[in-house]
C-alpha cells in the first residue's frame, strides 16, 4: 500500500469509530469504561487528532463486535448472499439470517407447538418479531397477546417477556435483536 493510500485509510478511522459508537448509543465515557482507554484518547481518535494503532483498535473492535478490517477500511462489497445453517436450540430451530457481527442480528425461528408454557426472561436490549406462519403467543410484562401471520411486535427486553406457540401448531417468525438478546434467546433455549 502506498503512503497516500495509507493516509487515506487512516483518515477515515475516526469517522468510522464515531459512527459505530453513535449507532450503538454509547457515550465516550461508556466506551472508555468498557475499553480502559481515556475519554480524551477516544475523542482524539474520533476527531482524527490521534493515529489509531492496534493497541487501541483491538479493544474497540471487540467492543463494537466488528472485524478489525471494518475499522481501518471501508468494507469491500462481496457476495451479499447468506447461506443459513439451521441450528437446533432445545426444541427450537434457529436459522441465522445475518453473517457479519453487528449491533443487530436477524434470525428465522421455528417454534414447535409443544413450546407453549411461558417462562419470561429479561435482558438488555430491544427485540422485533414478525410472524411468518402459525399463531405466536407473546407475553410482555402483564400483556399476553397472540399474533398471526403478517403481524409484528417490538418491545424493550428489560421487561419480562416470552414467546412461543399457542399450542395449536408450529410457528415461524423472523426475530431481530441485539447481542444481549442473541445470547439469552439462542443459548438458553
Amino acid at each position: 500500500m502506498n503512503v497516500d493510500r495509507t493516509e487515506e485509510v487512516l483518515a477515515g478511522v475516526g469517522e468510522r469509530l464515531r459512527h459505530l459508537r453513535q449507532k450503538r448509543d454509547l457515550t465516550l465515557n461508556e466506551v472508555a469504561e468498557e475499553t480502559g482507554m481515556s475519554t480524551s484518547t477516544l475523542s482524539r481518535l474520533e476527531s482524527g487528532q490521534r493515529r489509531a494503532g492496534l493497541e487501541l483498535l483491538l479493544p474497540l473492535s471487540a467492543l463494537y463486535r466488528v472485524p478489525l478490517d471494518d475499522l481501518v477500511a471501508a468494507p469491500q462489497v462481496g457476495d451479499p448472499r447468506i447461506f443459513p445453517k439451521p441450528r437446533r436450540r432445545g426444541d427450537v430451530i434457529v436459522v441465522p439470517l445475518t453473517h457479519l457481527p453487528g449491533p443487530q442480528q436477524a434470525f428465522k425461528i421455528v417454534i414447535p407447538a409443544t413450546r407453549s408454557v411461558p417462562a419470561p426472561t429479561t435482558h438488555q436490549g430491544y427485540e422485533w418479531l414478525y410472524v411468518l406462519s402459525g399463531t405466536l403467543r407473546l407475553v410482555v410484562g402483564d400483556r399476553d397477546d397472540t399474533l398471526t401471520a403478517g403481524q409484528a411486535a417490538e418491545f424493550d427486553t428489560k421487561r419480562p417477556h416470552w414467546f412461543g406457540s399457542t399450542g395449536d401448531g408450529v410457528v415461524e417468525i423472523i426475530s431481530l435483536l441485539g447481542h444481549q438478546g442473541e445470547k439469552i434467546h439462542l443459548t438458553a433455549q
